[in-house]
């Protein structure tokens, strides 16, 4: 079993070591919740004052030019394409993920008369419910399957996927599910919600048509943080979004009766963009400066890895769901306990902050550029210590999340 000692000489061979100070950590916290919002950068509220003090403050009106505030959406799509493998103008920040899932969805939906729509039992619920949505408006049907066993029927119109499963943490595999879904004549869709920033994704090289993810998870964005959405280029001209607003004319300011969609990705625009968001989820995203994303997966694998292992060594009571194989897990390690609420929050008050996922799993995100070896093998250390003490015992289970 690997020593404390051993997981601290880990940090100090670690590439990204150094990149944890670009982050706001409170002392004596290990935080491990990073795949529900990321941690503050150290920069991002300077950031945010100078938009709120001297872009809106003093630049008025003139700001919407003049500090570039109407470009905001493609500027921060572009730097969130370079880490999920995006085609250059394929992606723009806007709106929540759950908005940009409907518009991407209604577009797959519009384009073919097939009428079924998969997803899978693990996806998170707001997708099914975006989905359920889009069937009914589109005279179709939702239908739940097994990647790894089911096959993709002639009457699927598209697949819609949630890359990592949100309570297990397992991988899907991306490039064969979108193979096979077009080898069925079916389109897919993607939600990075908990890929985007935790390790690289290949979008283009797995001629993903459709992805959307948010910004406050691993990208760190910061709490409602402007999302984003990709089309592939060859799907930019056809795209017909479910919501027109003036921001996705090809002439906005023509104030044109007529709709007129944008001839690129801005077509997925709506409305008015959240401009303190996009700036704050714009100067998050300088965390990633510089960072080889071969090098953010491979201390993900070995920080996932080693509390995988230190799990089975030292706490062999709970039963693990987060896959033990490197290419089927995303960032994060979940285990199943018949009190995980009370666990997590034993855990909580402790100051090791993971989370907690109806009925009976304790998950906890490991954001690679902040999160080190020793603090996995502390947080184990924690939990070793609550379940032998019944810590866990004295917190009442409120039917809610661990942390709100």
């Amino acid at each position: 079993m690997i020593s404390r000692e051993e997981a601290v000489q880990l940090d100090t061979v670690d590439p990204l070591a150094a990149v944890r100070d670009r982050f706001e950590l409170p002392r004596g916290v290990i935080y491990l919740d990073g795949n529900s919002l990321g941690a503050l950068p150290n920069h991002v509220a300077a950031r945010l004052q100078q938009v709120i003090s001297e872009e809106w403050g003093n630049g008025l009106i003139r700001s919407w030019n003049d500090a570039g505030w109407s470009d905001l959406p493609k500027r921060v799509g572009d730097r969130i394409g370079r880490l999920i493998g995006a085609e250059p103008d394929s992606v723009i920040a806007c709106d929540t993920t759950s908005v940009n899932l409907f518009k991407v969805a209604s577009a797959a939906a519009q384009k073919s008369d097939r009428p079924i729509i998969l997803t899978d039992e693990g996806n998170f619920p707001t997708d099914v419910y975006v989905l359920d949505a889009v069937a009914r408006q589109h005279g179709k049907t939702v239908t739940m399957w097994d990647p790894l066993h089911d096959e993709i029927g002639s009457d699927v119109a598209f697949v819609a996927m949630t890359e990592v499963n949100y309570r297990t943490g397992e991988r899907h595999d991306m490039g064969g599910i979108t193979d096979r879904a077009h080898a069925a004549g079916a389109a897919v869709v993607w939600d990075l919600a908990h890929s985007a920033g935790a390790f690289p994704v290949q979008l283009a090289q797995c001629g993903v048509d459709y992805a959307v993810g948010c910004g406050y998870k691993y990208l760190n964005g910061g709490p409602g943080a402007s999302a984003f959405v990709y089309v592939s280029p060859d799907r930019q001209a056809d795209f017909a979004n479910p919501i027109t607003g003036w921001w996705g004319h090809a002439r906005p300011f023509d104030m044109s009766l007529t709709f007129e969609p944008h001839d690129g990705i801005d077509r997925v625009r709506i409305g008015t963009q959240h401009v303190l968001s996009l700036a704050g989820l714009d100067a998050a995203l300088d965390v990633f400066d510089g960072i080889d994303l071969v090098d953010l997966r491979a201390k993900s694998l070995s920080l996932t890895g080693l509390f995988i292992e230190l799990l089975e060594e030292r706490v062999p009571s709970v039963e693990m769901v987060t896959p033990s194989d490197p290419s089927r897990r995303g960032s994060q390690v979940s285990f199943r306990h018949p009190s995980a609420y009370s666990v997590v929050r034993a855990m909580i008050a402790r100051q090791v902050i993971g989370d907690f996922r109806n009925p009976d799993i304790a998950r906890f995100g490991v954001a690679p550029l902040y999160v080190r070896h020793v603090d996995i093998w502390d947080a184990v250390q924690h939990l070793v210590e609550v379940l032998a003490t019944d810590e866990w015992r004295k917190v009442e289970f409120q039917g809610r999340a661990a942390v709100t």
